[in-house]
């Protein structure tokens, strides 16, 4: 049993004895060590006659993801049960330094040098922090956006061969922690990269999972399906690196479980038709587009019902002071009045804190903004050298990305008749010359409301557009951008209010748990 040219640290003697790989470790996002949340650890050289293989892990904390990329490992390597020995490329949490947390950061580990041991190609495992972890949105978010910028980076991964959702062999029940973790990834895919997601089921006593894949059906989980229609899976013990006592044949079975699962998950990666990631970047794109869009829209909604409250306040006073208002325009009244201005970005997990902001429309176009996009230009919601986001959609260089957003506040103010009568007499057409302000009040809210549908149509526009190359539309962001839409198109448009009703139902059958899971972690107060 051979290491190459690596130099193991002994963790402990065993049996097995444990030993910590030393690998090259480089920072694809360019930060420091304590800082990285996308690094990239190689073992061994690349050889150019060789094919590479990649397989993306995603699980909820506690899965046992871990201890998975270290068999993984340990099986390329050629790790037999007589060997007694156990290498890992991740340790565990109580045996590395704090900044070398495995929780929040995309990890990505290249094993070259033992082709031909086991499998006949090199392998790529690209491991995923813990999803839905009680620290909230802020982190989920964070690892997509990482995941995103891993695809398109020059030394990031340009195809998948296969994407395994980790979840214990003993779950009978999809919860709504997990239905979430499996929704959020297979969300991101476009629908060629179906027949490449498989289940990988950890803790596995070896029998047959039937509850697991019963709970898998049910939540209607996007995966490859074998010959009897079931999801395609593969067992997997999670004790390989426990001490062998005196029960040594339960520590072989443990071990040949998971040496099985093995053999069968690296043959379907040699056999499976590795995916490029172009029509995933495309979905992704979209996804970005519609959140950035449905983010940037309920804020002008926002805004919209806040001038639209602020209008009938105001002609309620007009209203209270009619009298006065028709013998003396210099009377005053007290007024609100809506205005935006910025603040400074607090985000507690992303490490990207900027946001792309429009000049021109004082709007936030896309918070928080694209990791990799060191300035506007290079961020997804800019398409064609314009913005999709803002109103205007203006050209890119009318957008900064900077750590402020814009916030819309009100005020009261004090103003005369006069002064309130003349914010209205530069747009007046000729015919409206002679309307009274209670009219160009009125007239406001009629345009304000023209305007908030034009922003819910906007939206309705880009799921449509999502809903055509995604493998699952029905994603939980999505549902929840749906929720939104419904709420504020009230009862206008009935052809778009009953497509975008369809659509919630199926995702009521499909994921409406993991969305209720969304939901009370953004009302959680360590949000």
């Amino acid at each position: 049993m051979s290491t190459r040219d690596t130099k193991p640290i002994t963790i402990n003697d065993g049996p097995p004895a444990r030993y910590q790989l030393q690998m090259k470790r480089v920072n694809l996002d360019k930060e420091s060590d304590e800082e990285s949340k996308l690094r990239k650890f190689t073992l061994g050289t690349r050889g150019p006659r060789y094919v590479n293989r990649t397989i993306l892990l995603v699980g909820e904390t506690g899965s046992g993801k871990s201890t998975l990329v270290n068999a993984l490992v340990n099986f390329v390597m050629g790790v037999k049960f007589k060997d007694k020995v156990w290498f890992e490329v991740i340790s565990d949490e109580k045996d590395r330094p704090q900044f070398e947390s495995q929780t929040s950061a995309v990890s990505v580990y290249e094993i070259f040098g033992f082709e031909g041991k086991t499998v006949p190609y090199s392998l790529t495992i690209i491991d995923t922090p813990g999803y839905g972890d009680t620290e909230g949105l802020d982190k989920d978010e964070m690892i997509i956006q990482l995941l995103q910028s891993l695809f398109c980076i020059p030394q990031g991964v340009d195809t998948v061969s296969a994407v395994g959702l980790v979840m214990k062999a003993s779950v009978n029940r999809l919860d709504d922690r997990v239905a979430y973790v499996f929704n959020s990834v297979t969300s991101l895919f476009g629908k060629d990269m179906k027949k490449n997601i498989v289940v990988m089921m950890t803790h596995s006593d070896g029998r047959e999972p039937t509850n697991a894949l019963k709970a898998l059906e049910a939540a209607d989980i996007k995966v490859a399906k074998n010959s009897k229609n079931e999801p395609v899976y593969f067992l997997f013990n999670n004790c390989q690196k426990e001490k062998i006592g005196n029960e040594k044949q339960a520590a072989k079975f443990a071990f040949d479980t998971s040496d099985d699962g093995m053999k069968k998950i690296t043959d379907f990666l040699g056999k499976a038709k590795p995916q490029s990631l172009k029509t995933t970047m495309e979905v992704m794109k979209e996804r970005i587009r519609l959140t950035a869009c449905v983010q940037n829209l309920n804020e002008r909604v926002t805004e919209v019902e806040m001038k639209q409250e602020v209008i009938r306040k105001n002609r309620e006073e007009l209203a209270r002071c009619e009298e006065e208002m028709e013998k003396n325009k210099d009377f005053v009244i007290n007024t609100e009045e809506s205005y935006k201005e910025k603040e400074e970005i607090k985000a507690k997990w992303l490490g990207d804190k900027r946001a792309v902001t429009c000049n021109n429309c004082k709007e936030n176009c896309h918070y928080p903004g694209c990791t990799w996009a060191w300035s506007p230009s290079w961020c997804y919601v800019m398409k064609d050298e314009k913005c999709t986001s803002c109103s205007g959609k203006c050209p890119v260089d009318a957008h900064v990305k900077e750590n402020w957003i814009y916030v819309t506040k009100k005020k009261r103010v004090e103003k005369t008749i006069g002064e309130m009568e003349a914010k209205y007499k530069e747009n007046k057409t000729k015919s409206e010359e002679k309307t009274s302000l209670l009219e160009d009040l009125e007239k406001e809210l009629s345009d304000l409301e023209q305007y908030k549908k034009q922003c819910l149509d906007e939206a309705f526009i880009i799921i449509e557009e999502l809903e055509k190359i995604s493998l699952n539309v029905n994603s939980v962001s999505t549902f929840l951008h749906l929720e939104f839409l419904i709420e504020k198109m009230g009862t206008g448009d009935t052809e778009k209010i009953q497509k975008l009703e369809e659509l919630r139902s199926r995702m009521n059958k499909a994921n409406q748990a993991a969305a209720s899971y969304i939901q009370k972690l953004e009302k959680s107060p360590v949000m």
